[in-house]
């Protein structure tokens, strides 16, 4: 029997182990596309040749201010640390100092993040010329509404943003299994906004009626319709961003486009590159999928890895099992999340999640939700054992005890199985 070898990302190592080449189904890789060679002449180009917007030195004028909305470190792939020294010396040459430019890291509802994380974030050389700073979302005495929208949802932003002469938001760009992309208007929503804000608008993730649970239409790839997205758009279009510059990693993790301009149009192109990496058809669902989130810090927490184990679930047969690759160096977090697993009733939860809306609790929600698609196995570290049963996860330690544990599940002599070396980014297409 010929076996195929794979070696997944956990944590900052990997994971190595053999599949028998006749059940392999699928092994979900995405496209190949290369990185950016030259990231300083690329980065620049894009700042002077936008889309939709005046380049990016004929918009600012000398002595403005300028708030920088940054991801926080559950993002870190977005190598701001490479890209912000660069928009740093672009914004000096066309009059703007250091000591006017603002980084707001977009935390939204996410935990503070510590100085030495700032670091990673920005880089030292960064950290050394601006000031850096945590939203705080629940600080209402730092937050300015800005208006409502057409569904109701009241907004109010971070005053450094509100008080800026120009707000330019950076990030990155991959699927999202509540609002179809990361990136653009996510920077802003729940990035910079108050907690009521947030609270209103992630509202929309759940369907009209009691029992309904979450709506199908808030999901990877999807903006059509999609309620969540398009309360998000109009959000974004209060805050009046300036400027945008968002990066689209390929399979590798580095950075292959780069999409700069107007807020939303530039985000737009950068989708669209998305679909054609992330995006990948497969002819069959499988009985057992492996996926990696695709290590640090993809794989920080349980509520980064749920992505992972959405897409997993695209790819999963509806009763199968899906073996998540995820170490959890930080699963503790946020405490709010294990919190709500005090709800044992899934519709007393939806209840309590209708009457107060919290992000952490409709992550704990939809780890209900998974369970009716199938079982999930998570490998992670045994220290997390307890949180990940409590988080309604089959926890082990190996790679081989998961797929006994997969294979016990699925009662096949010969289960398929699907193997997704991306899965926190690439997003399975049943054709």
């Amino acid at each position: 029997m010929a076996l195929k070898p794979f070696t997944l990302r956990y944590g900052k190592g990997t994971v190595s182990f053999e599949l028998p080449e006749d059940r392999i189904s699928t092994v979900v890789t995405g496209k190949e596309v290369p990185a950016i060679q030259n990231l300083e002449e690329a980065y620049l180009r894009a700042l002077d040749h936008p889309v939709d917007s005046a380049p990016l030195r004929s918009m600012v004028r000398p002595g403005e201010t300028v708030a920088v909305a940054v991801s926080d470190i559950t993002r870190a792939w977005q190598q701001n640390d490479r890209t912000l020294p660069l928009l740093l010396s672009y914004l000096n040459a066309a009059g703007v100092p250091d000591e006017n430019i603002r980084i707001l890291i977009a935390v939204g509802g996410h935990r503070q993040n510590t100085e030495s994380e700032f670091v990673e974030i920005c880089s030292p050389a960064v950290c050394h010329r601006v000031r850096v700073a945590n939203h705080k979302a629940w600080e209402l005495e730092n937050m300015v509404p800005i208006g409502r929208t057409s569904r109701g949802t009241e907004v109010a932003i971070n005053r450094i943003a509100a008080e800026a002469d120009r707000i330019i938001l950076t990030g990155g760009v991959i699927y999202h299994y509540m609002v179809g992309y990361g990136g653009g208007r996510k920077s802003v929503i729940p990035g910079i906004c108050s907690l009521e804000t947030i609270k209103q608008n992630h509202l929309w993730i759940l369907g009209r009626d009691l029992g309904s649970g979450t709506n199908p239409v808030c999901a990877s790839g999807v903006t059509d319709g999609n309620p969540l997205h398009e309360d998000m758009m109009e959000i974004a279009a209060l805050a009046r961003p300036d400027f945008l510059v968002n990066i689209v990693p390929n399979l590798d993790g580095e950075i292959a486009g780069i999409f700069a301009g107007n807020w939303a149009s530039a985000w737009w192109r950068a989708t669209r590159m998305v679909d054609d990496i992330f995006g990948v058809p497969i002819r069959e669902q499988a009985d057992i999928v492996v996926a990696t989130a695709g290590g640090y810090p993809k794989d920080i927490n349980l509520y980064q890895s749920q992505k992972t184990i959405d897409n997993a679930c695209h790819a999963m047969t509806p009763g199968g099992a899906a073996i998540i690759l995820s170490e959890c160096p930080d699963i503790r977090e946020p405490k709010e999340f294990f919190d709500w697993f005090e709800h044992t009733d899934r519709l007393e939860m939806e209840k309590a999640l209708r009457a107060n809306y919290a992000l952490a609790g409709w992550l704990a929600f939809h780890q209900h939700e998974y369970r009716d698609k199938g079982l999930i196995v998570l490998v992670t570290r045994k220290e997390n054992f307890e949180y990940a049963e409590k988080a309604r996860l089959h926890p082990v330690a190996t790679i081989e005890e998961a797929l006994r544990v997969a294979h016990a599940h699925c009662r096949a002599a010969k289960p398929t199985i699907t193997v997704m070396p991306q899965g926190a980014n690439t997003l399975p297409l049943l054709r």
